[in-house]
This record gives structure tokens, C-alpha cells and sequence, in this order.
């Protein structure tokens, strides 16, 4: 008697991951599967050493680097560092700048931020406008997104530039590749990312003020409560700006496609070229 195997049926997300994933050559499933096993491996780190004791123990490594002469120009080059492609981890190192100098930290964190983007702009554009020059006369997809941002100009610019998407390294990549965007464009729009800023620097500082064994054994419960009030709030603002500009930009990308007649999919596929920064990541 023939077994039936019952039928799966997968959320539409997650069957477009899986149809992405499957075209992923070796390396490309191999990187997703490190991936998953990092992130596996974390967790079961957090679970066995306990979240007390990592928070101690990065709350003493944050006094230990105000206690530095030049601690915070020692996050400033980490940030300005990790703004080059492939590095990650901005978000990170703005609540680190919170957890080390309270909101004191946002002014290494906004200087970092403005300067480390300018950099890469500046030595991207320098060293890579020949290749980059090349990659967009030949790809139609990323010419379609270079018409997308001249179409609409400064206002489409500043929408990417303060959404979470595309990622703070590979917005950087992005807006250098894009000839028509100049560094003076790009400097002010970058100014709009400082009060997303402002938001992690505030979340670091309260999650340092719970991180410490001996200031928590000085709170009562109603301060408690408060810090943690204000970490989940400033976490909930952040998401939610986040999902509302990336869906204006969304928006904007396929009014332009529309109104220009471009070839059949290129606004969806210069959004997600936009969000990966291909030239700047991939070998010629």
C-alpha cells in the first residue's frame, strides 16, 4: 500500500527563502549554513554562561575603556572601521558608545558616523569609479536604480540613507557607485540618520545602568521596571521607523518604475540590488 507523504505548505516568505536559497551556489549555502550554526552556538553560550554574567562582564570591560585616555576615540576608529565593506555591526557599536559614556556617547557615536561614511564615499568613489563605471553602463538593473534617484532626487536619497535597509555598510557602497549622487548630497543625508542614532546610544546607556550587579542591587522594583520600559521602547521606535521608511522607499522605487515605462521587473530588482550593494561586493 503506497505511503502519501502529506503536503507542506510554507508561508510565502518562507518559500521565497527557500527558492533563494536554492540558488545559491556552494559557497553562498555553505555561508548561510556558518550562519545559522554562529547564531545556534551564540545562544547556547547566553543560555549557559547566563545574560547576568555577560552583562557584567561587558559593563566592566565599559568601565575599563572609559578609563582609557583615548577609549573613545578607540570606538570612533571601530565605528569608522566597520562603516567599509564586508564589515557590520553600526548598530552594535552606537549602543556600546550608550553602554560606555552614557549620552554623553552620542557625540563620538554622531562624529564616527558622519565621518566614517564620508570616508568610504570619498575612497570607493576614488578607487572604484572606473570598475563602477563600467558595471552600470553594462547592468540594466542598477542603471534603472541610478535613474530611480535621479528621478526623485534628494528626498528618495535621505529615505535610503535613514532606512535600516539596505544595512549601513552597504548603504555606503551604494550611494558611492551611484554617479549622480555627490558627496555634499550624501553628507547631508547622512545627517538625518543621527536621531536613529540617538535612539541606540539612549538604549545602550539604560541597558548599562541593568548590567552592573551592584547598581541593580541599589534599585527598586519601579526603577527596574522603567529602565526596562525605556530599553523596549526605544527598540519598539526603532523597529517601527525602520518598516515605516523602508516602505516609503519601497513605494517611491515602483511609482518611479511606473512613470518611466522601464523593462518588467527592474524596479524589484534594483530594490534588491539596492539592498545587497552588488558592485562594490562582488569579483570581477
Amino acid at each position: 500500500m503506497p505511503v502519501t507523504v502529506p503536503s507542506v505548505h510554507l508561508h510565502p516568505l518562507a518559500k521565497s527563502a527557500l527558492i533563494q536559497y536554492q540558488k545559491l551556489n556552494f559557497y553562498g549555502k555553505a555561508a548561510i549554513c556558518f550562519l545559522l550554526l554562529f547564531y545556534v552556538c551564540l545562544i547556547a553560550f547566553i543560555v549557559l554562561v547566563t545574560p547576568s554574567r555577560i552583562a557584567q562582564f561587558m559593563y566592566d570591560l565599559a568601565v575599563e575603556i572609559r578609563r582609557l585616555p583615548y577609549g573613545s576615540f578607540i570606538l570612533m576608529a571601530a565605528i569608522v572601521l566597520i562603516s567599509f565593506p564586508p564589515f557590520i555591526g553600526h548598530s552594535t557599536l552606537m549602543n556600546l558608545c550608550g553602554f560606555t559614556y552614557g549620552m554623553q556617547g552620542f557625540i563620538p557615536a554622531a562624529i564616527s558616523t558622519i565621518g566614517g561614511s564620508a570616508l568610504v564615499f570619498v575612497l570607493l568613489r576614488s578607487f572604484f569609479s572606473n570598475r563602477l563605471r563600467k558595471w552600470t553602463a553594462t547592468n540594466e538593473k542598477w542603471g534603472a536604480l541610478e535613474a530611480v534617484i535621479r528621478a526623485r532626487g534628494f528626498p528618495l536619497i535621505i529615505l535610503i540613507r535613514i532606512s535600516s535597509f539596505p544595512p549601513w555598510v552597504y548603504s555606503n557602497s551604494l550611494f558611492a557607485s551611484i554617479e549622480s549622487v555627490s558627496l555634499t548630497q550624501f553628507v547631508f543625508a547622512t545627517l538625518f540618520v543621527l536621531p536613529r542614532v540617538l535612539v541606540y546610544v539612549f538604549v545602550g546607556s539604560r541597558i548599562a545602568s541593568l548590567s552592573d550587579g551592584e547598581q541593580r542591587s541599589h534599585m527598586d522594583s519601579t526603577t527596574k521596571l522603567i529602565n526596562g520600559s525605556l530599553i523596549v521602547g526605544g527598540i519598539v521606535i526603532s523597529i517601527i521607523s525602520s518598516w515605516l521608511v523602508y516602505y516609503f522607499v519601497h513605494k517611491e522605487i515602483k511609482l518611479s518604475h511606473s512613470s518611466h515605462s522601464t523593462t518588467d521587473g527592474l524596479g524589484d530588482d534594483a530594490e534588491e540590488d539596492a539592498e545587497e550593494g552588488v558592485p562594490l561586493l562582488k569579483h570581477s
